[in-house]
């Protein structure tokens, strides 16, 4: 019996995406089908570097396939990679991914988790940038052990480029590079904007797959700034378990999911989930509450993709300029891996669902709308 090729599509129209409810072909992941008597070739579109299911989904489809037609035919499936970009990026054409990182309150553990997914990324063979956004509070230099650092600055044709600077396959800029750690940055709104708008428009990105972009805790002008300048592809709302923390980060996801800003998000992390110690790794002791972050994001109707426990190593990693996620092999490591796989799966589906975002406008804070 020779299969068509409607019977193939009808077989792998049963393979859904892992954390979605759509199948591969739904998805538009497979881009081609040959069939013949004794071979079955199906085109599946992946995209490159960090997809976490891009072995596991081919093996799949070959199963079904196999399954289906007895084991009698060969089936080959052949990966075509290919990053769909989530956002009209107009001077951002380099930069497939815009993803900003925010929590509602501070003290969460917001910049740790955009550090060691930034580093997890890069790891997983993707480029990497990073913006430190929070302008009040820039804690990525010390993270990456670029304290002290100074970006190179150019003048080209009358504009002035920054070099941004590079640590553990990272590139990133701060605003932490351009004053002295002790100093406090005492600034209004509108010059803390302007801030952000050098980092973003005068930085010498290169061609990214993913830009980081670690916001200020809570809502701010950084905020309203980011979204009226740059198509953001999506959020990743950083929480405790703690009560606290959760009422504040639903002022965050609201913000983002309103009608005015309209940013999608990626999901929700819950960062110091629980505590295990060095010496009992097995043992966890919730000291935040347990599972307000997943109660949350379930209530919000967003995805939850990930606990993050209280380690010491992430301390030590944070302190010290080593992100923890630097040891792969790690507690914290793998914890940091599974969470980058469930974000790269996110914006995947994002990208592949969802029309790209587009900027903000706003004319003042009573409102703003998309163009």
């Amino acid at each position: 019996m020779i299969f068509t090729k409607g019977q193939v599509l009808e077989v792998l129209n049963k393979i859904l995406v892992p954390g979605s409810d759509k199948s591969v072909v739904e998805l538009n992941l497979v881009k081609d089908i040959e069939v013949s008597e004794k071979k079955i070739i199906v085109n599946v579109i992946l995209p490159e570097g960090n997809f976490p299911f891009k072995n596991s989904i081919p093996k799949v489809c070959e199963k079904a396939l196999k399954d289906a037609t007895n084991n009698s035919t060969e089936i080959v499936i052949n990966i075509v990679s290919n990053i769909a970009a989530g956002a009209e990026n107009g001077k951002f054409s380099n930069i497939k991914n815009i993803i900003a990182i925010a929590s509602g309150k501070g003290g969460v553990g917001k910049s740790t988790i955009a550090a060691n997914l930034a580093v997890t990324f890069a790891k997983m063979g993707s480029k990497v940038g990073l913006i430190d956004a929070d302008i009040f509070g820039p804690s990525i230099p010390k993270m990456f052990k670029v304290e002290g650092q100074r970006p190179e600055v150019l003048t080209e044709n009358e504009k002035t480029i920054i070099k941004p600077v590079e640590n553990y396959g990272v590139k990133m800029l701060s605003i932490g590079f351009f004053s002295n750690p002790g100093d406090a940055i005492v600034w209004r709104g509108p010059m803390a904007s302007s801030a952000l708008k050098q980092l973003l428009f005068d930085a010498d990105w290169g061609k990214l797959d993913y830009l980081f972009i670690d916001l200020p805790p809570g809502t701010s002008d950084i905020h309203l700034t980011l979204v009226q300048e740059v198509p953001v592809t999506g959020a990743i709302m950083v929480s405790t378990p703690q009560e606290v923390a959760i009422i504040d980060a639903i002022k965050g996801i609201n913000m983002f999911k309103g009608d005015k800003v309209n940013v999608p998000i990626m999901g929700l992390v819950e960062n110091m989930s629980w505590f295990t110690p060095k010496e009992l790794p097995e043992n966890k002791y919730y000291i935040f509450g347990k599972d307000g972050g997943k109660e949350l994001a379930e209530k919000m109707e967003i995805p939850f993709i990930g606990q993050i426990p209280i380690v010491q190593g992430i301390r030590e990693g944070g302190d010290n300029g080593v992100p923890s996620s630097v040891n792969e092999n790690s507690i914290t490591g793998i914890a940091f891996a599974k969470l980058a796989e469930n974000v790269a799966e996110q914006i995947e589906i994002r990208n592949k669902t969802i029309e790209p975002t587009k900027k903000v406008e706003m004319s003042d804070s009573a409102g703003c709308s998309s163009h």
